[in-house]
């Protein structure tokens, strides 16, 4: 594909490359960009954008290089191309980063969310791709690159947590066969399991526990809703990454249609992480300028708790 030589060659001619991950990153950011930094060598960096702890979330630090990433504490602008990973939109990215992005001289953007309204240089979005990780073993494939077992592991982190451990039903026979040749490159992925799903906190285990017990259900237990603030973050020493699972935890009750995350920023403003079974997404975060995918999505809703709570219900209740 033409796309593929089109990133392949400003790859080539950059002097100074740097990678960035979305705001509060999961795996298949994390993933894609060490597989990335890997393909690229020593002239990429990595910026894992974090807006709350400033660091890697603990379960992903296995993987390959992650340990070099720079974060928005000691990046600095002097890069001549950026490249965005799994990043849905420009306010994916918070102030310094958006900053080094629209500075660069190159921008290129690979991504995989049917909202994203390709915003970069040169723009690489495959809306029907399980992960940005799946883009990337294509575009490798189409360059006639080798994989190795590390860039294996991290596609299949990739590929595995936005599959929801191929559960989700953006998992197609491709994405199967893609899983498959990341395992004859080395892939483990009891392994990568282990460390993704079986490897949480004490307290992250506890905190998740009393977020579950303490959801609101409305319209017949079709929406299921949990509210975190700043107090319940304290109470259990809690990271921004041990909200990662609770939508996903309430969607799975039998009869729960829609489950929400709304969990309080400091602006005066409430992040919100949308799963559901049937319902578009879509459709209910474009109402406060978010996106995703149908089925999940997030949006920021800048009111107060109490207020915020009113209008996303109110949002949900009409696509149901």
């Amino acid at each position: 594909m033409e796309i593929y030589q089109n990133i392949l060659n400003e790859i080539e001619k950059a002097e100074k490359i740097l990678l960035i991950s979305h705001i509060n990153p999961d795996g298949d950011t994390l993933g894609s960009m060490c597989a990335m930094k890997l393909f690229i060598g020593d002239k990429a960096d990595m910026l894992v954008q974090t807006r709350a702890d400033g660091d890697i979330p603990q379960i992903y630090k296995f993987l390959p290089l992650i340990d070099t990433a720079k974060t928005l504490r000691n990046v600095q602008n002097v890069y001549d191309l950026v490249i965005t990973l799994d990043v849905a939109a420009v306010d994916r990215m918070v102030l310094m980063g958006r900053k080094i992005f629209e500075s660069a001289k190159t921008t290129i953007n690979i991504d995989h969310h049917e909202t994203n309204p390709n915003y970069a240089t040169i723009n690489h979005v495959c809306p029907h791709a399980s992960s940005c990780g799946e883009i990337l073993c294509d575009f490798f494939k189409g360059v006639n690159f080798e994989l190795t077992k590390d860039i294996a592991d991290s596609l299949f982190v990739s590929v595995m947590t936005d599959t929801g451990g191929f559960r989700y039903d953006n998992t197609t026979s491709k994405t199967f066969e893609i899983a498959g040749d990341l395992i004859k490159y080395g892939a483990n992925p009891a392994k990568l399991a282990q460390y993704i799903y079986d490897s949480k906190d004490k307290n992250m285990v506890l905190f998740q526990a009393y977020c579950v017990n303490n959801a609101i259900f409305e319209e017949q237990n079709k929406i299921a809703i949990v509210k975190i603030t700043h107090e319940d973050m304290r109470k259990f020493s809690a990271r921004h990454e041990y909200t990662e699972g609770i939508a996903e935890l309430l969607r799975g009750i039998n009869g729960v249609e829609v489950s929400a995350v709304m969990k309080e920023n400091d602006n005066d403003s409430v992040k919100v992480s949308l799963r559901s079974k049937n319902v578009d997404l879509t459709k209910v975060t474009e109402k406060f300028k978010g996106g995703g995918h149908q089925k999940s999505a997030g949006c920021n809703i800048y009111a107060k708790m109490d207020i915020a709570y009113k209008q996303l219900l109110e949002a949900i209740k009409q696509e149901l």
